[in-house]
This record gives C-alpha cells, sequence and structure tokens, in this order.
C-alpha cells in the first residue's frame, strides 16, 4: 500500500471512491439524490482542484496495486487539523486503509503545527463512530450538517496530537 498527498490526476477516482462509499455507507440514512448531490457539491472537479493546491487544506490517497483504494480530506486551521472525510473503498474495507490515512493525516497536520486534530462523521454512522472511537478519538460535541439540501446531525470528534 502506497499514501501520498493527491494530484489532480487523482480527481475521477477520488470521486468514485467518494460515491462508492456514500452508497455503501448512507442507503439507509441518506437518498440516492442527496448522495449524488453531496459528492458533486463535495468533490467536483474545480473543488478538489482548488484542494489539492490550497497550502490550508489535505487531500491524501492510498494506493494499492496502483488503484486508489481511499483518501482522507482536511484543513489545518491555526493548531487544529480537522479531518472531514476518510473513505475506503468498499472492496478495500479491513485492511486497515482507513486506520493508516488517518495516522498520515494527523502526522501531516502535526507537521504543519497542529496539537488536535477533530474529524466528524454522521451521528447515524455508527460504524464511522465506532471506527473514529477506535482510534483514540472522543466525541466532544454534536452539528448538524447539510447533503444535498437536507439537514443531517454529526459527531465531532477531537484528539490531541
Amino acid at each position: 500500500m502506497d499514501y501520498r498527498h493527491a494530484t489532480v490526476d487523482d480527481i475521477e477516482s477520488i470521486q468514485r471512491v467518494a460515491e462508492r462509499s456514500w452508497e455503501q455507507d448512507y442507503p439507509d440514512i441518506i437518498s440516492r439524490e442527496s448522495i449524488l448531490d453531496g459528492v458533486h457539491e463535495w468533490y467536483g472537479d474545480d473543488r478538489l482542484r482548488e484542494d489539492i493546491a490550497a497550502a490550508d487544506t489535505m487531500v491524501l490517497v492510498a494506493l494499492a496495486a496502483g488503484d486508489l483504494a481511499g483518501f482522507a480530506h482536511g484543513v489545518l486551521a491555526d493548531d487544529t487539523g480537522t479531518l472531514m472525510r476518510v473513505y475506503v473503498d468498499p472492496d478495500h474495507r479491513g485492511d486497515g486503509i482507513g486506520r493508516a490515512l488517518v495516522e498520515f493525516a494527523t502526522d501531516d497536520f502535526a507537521t504543519r503545527g497542529a496539537d488536535r486534530v477533530e474529524a466528524m462523521v454522521l451521528t447515524d454512522n455508527e460504524p464511522g463512530n465506532e471506527f473514529y472511537r477506535s482510534l483514540g478519538f472522543e466525541q466532544v460535541q454534536r452539528a448538524t450538517t447539510t447533503i444535498g439540501g437536507e439537514s443531517y446531525e454529526e459527531n465531532i470528534y477531537l484528539k490531541l496530537v
């Protein structure tokens, strides 16, 4: 498995992993229409190009046999790195890719001055919540996010680095 910062050549594969992950994880939580809207909004070509190039954002990818198997997307503000999303293609789950991406992101944030990392996951996504808890993150608050024009509750987790 190889881990690195994303390039614009990864955009189409990131979009595919995001859509496959959302379809796998959220069919009982988010409508198919909202899934497509959310993927388009959060992972549109222009937005990913900007985030890949920006100094305060981070897009990391995991490659398995040359194919993009997962990614992490975050932003750094002051002393806090925020992991907005971590997705692993359903065909590659259980191989430690998500854990390795979070560790890579945490190290990257720390190198850039962060002393804490936040992560967000929809409240109804119990596997996602358990994932962050298993990595030592503690839930510190609940918020609301909008996906495809619909509101959803999400948990905010925190880990000191």
